[in-house]
């Protein structure tokens, strides 16, 4: 006999808010956030107020950079965050990008994080699922 049992799929249903956008709560590095579902976004995206909270020292650990947001270019810094997750979908070393300003108002969940995950939409909600 095989005590062999196939692991539970980690998913995550995001369903659209009263704006129609999809918006969860999850962690960065352990600490509560509510993101914004962007594919859109290249990564993970948050203002500098944002990331003090988190207690990323994105001026001495980040990489300079910009990107082009809907709006303009923008100045960033490029961190790694130790963890990032939404339900039960934690994924590590996640690229992040860290805007001065007060954009963009919810951290973006982007692709660095998203696009290591399995995406379905089905309209009025947003399946997540881990790839294995």
């Amino acid at each position: 006999r095989s005590s062999y049992q196939q692991a539970a799929r980690e998913e995550v249903q995001v369903f659209r808010d009263g704006a129609g956008m999809f918006s969860t709560i999850g962690s960065i590095n352990g600490m509560p956030v509510n993101f914004l579902v962007d594919t859109g976004a290249t990564s993970v995206a948050m203002n500098a107020v944002q990331a003090r909270r988190l207690g990323i020292d994105f001026r001495i650990v980040g990489e300079p950079g910009t990107v082009v947001t809907a709006s303009r270019v923008e100045t960033v810094d490029r961190v790694m965050l130790d963890s990032v997750k939404v339900g039960a979908i934690q994924l590590r070393n996640v690229e992040a990008v860290v805007l001065d300003g007060p954009q963009p108002q919810k951290i973006l969940l982007g692709m660095s994080f998203l696009g290591r995950l399995e995406m379905q939409n089905d309209g009025q909600r947003l399946l997540l699922r881990r790839k294995y």
